[in-house]
This record gives structure tokens, sequence and C-alpha cells, in this order.
């Protein structure tokens, strides 16, 4: 069992900032990859920004420079921080982890519930 709880989302005028965290909990043995995905009004799901367990960061092209993933491996949190925010950022943002249990023989993807980010023009 995995739990995935994200905080962080709301409300914040273009070029503002804000930061988003995910703790995850429950029989984890080990995490792979954390990551951030978005769905906007009426657009498909997309990946925003990924870490592996390196610390090798990606990012969609629309975020470089703006976003940044971070992970802190002790709390088994992923954050991402969005800085110079436009309104085309609005969406709801889910973590996901690609995470081994201690109930799994090999890793397995677990999302968090969304939270909304909504930034004004």
């Amino acid at each position: 069992q995995v739990q995935m709880v994200e905080s962080g989302g709301g409300l914040v005028q273009a070029g503002g900032s804000l930061r988003l965290s995910c703790a995850a909990s429950g029989s984890i043995r080990s995490i792979n990859t954390m990551g951030w995905y978005r769905q906007g009004p009426e657009k498909q799901r997309e990946l925003v920004a990924r870490i592996g367990s390196g610390g090798a960061r990606n990012y969609v092209d629309s975020v470089k420079g703006r976003f940044t993933i971070s992970r802190d491996d002790a709390r088994k949190t992923v954050h991402l921080q969005m800085d110079s925010l436009k309104p085309e950022d609005t969406a709801v943002y889910y973590c996901n982890i690609l995470a081994l249990t201690y109930g799994s023989s090999g890793y397995q993807a677990y999302w968090g519930q969304g939270t909304q980010v909504t930034v004004s023009s």
C-alpha cells in the first residue's frame, strides 16, 4: 500500500511562484523516478518534470528555466518549484513515483490525488 499526499497548489498571479510537494508513505522499499504531470482544461495530460534516482532531471520544453524538480529521499518527497508562472500553466498537477514496495516484485507507478494550480493574468 502506497499513499501519495500532494500540497502547495493554489491561486497565483502571472509571474508569481508556487512550490508543490508530494510525500509518499507506506510499504516502500525504494523509489526510482519521481515526477509531476499536469492536465489543463480540455487538454491532454502531459509530463512536466521528472527526476531519476541519481538526480538527473527532465522537463517539458515549456517549463524549462522556470520550474525546478527536486527530491528528498529521506522523506520520500518530491517538490516542484514553479517560478515565473504563466496562465497556460493552469492545470491540475499530479505527482507520480515509480516505487518498489515490500509487497511487490517490481517497480510500479503510484499517483497523487492532484492539486489545482491556477494562474491569473
